[in-house]
């Protein structure tokens, strides 16, 4: 009995450290990353055109709520990011544009094909994702 709530206990400990590890883990950036300041932060405006730029090149893999679960998903080695999620929230902007910009394997790299602009527009969308994805 002793040993089964020792191994019990080993478990939840296990299990909350992993919840912390993946909480706190970052994107594959460089640190660097984390000082790019967003130019467009609190742009109304650019949330809306990066919606569009979303649609147009991301929904596939992300899905249309940023959820990780587009339809070309379920194809790729890796899984998408869940745009949605407490992890990619946590980035900060400069992470996320780094991101956008250099790609992550399978991701592509998005630097010639938009615009800084258009990758910070879609930044500021991304972050309208966490509050759309209570609804």
């Amino acid at each position: 009995m002793l040993k089964n709530k020792k191994l019990l206990l080993l478990f939840l400990l296990a299990g909350f450290y992993f919840t912390v590890q993946s909480q706190t883990k970052k994107f594959p950036s460089p640190p660097s990353a984390d000082t790019i300041k967003n130019p467009l932060k609190d742009n109304q405006a650019s949330i809306a055109i990066g919606k569009l730029t979303y649609v147009k090149y991301c929904v596939t893999c992300h899905g249309d709520k940023g959820k990780g679960d587009g339809i070309a998903a379920p194809g790729l080695a890796k899984p998408p990011a869940d745009h949605t999620s407490r992890f990619v929230q946590s980035q900060t902007d400069g992470a996320l544009y780094w991101i956008i910009s250099a790609g992550n394997n399978p991701m592509p790299t998005y630097k010639k094909t938009l615009t800084p602009t258009q990758r910070w527009q879609v930044v500021n969308y991304i972050r309208t994702l966490a509050k759309n994805s209570k609804k």
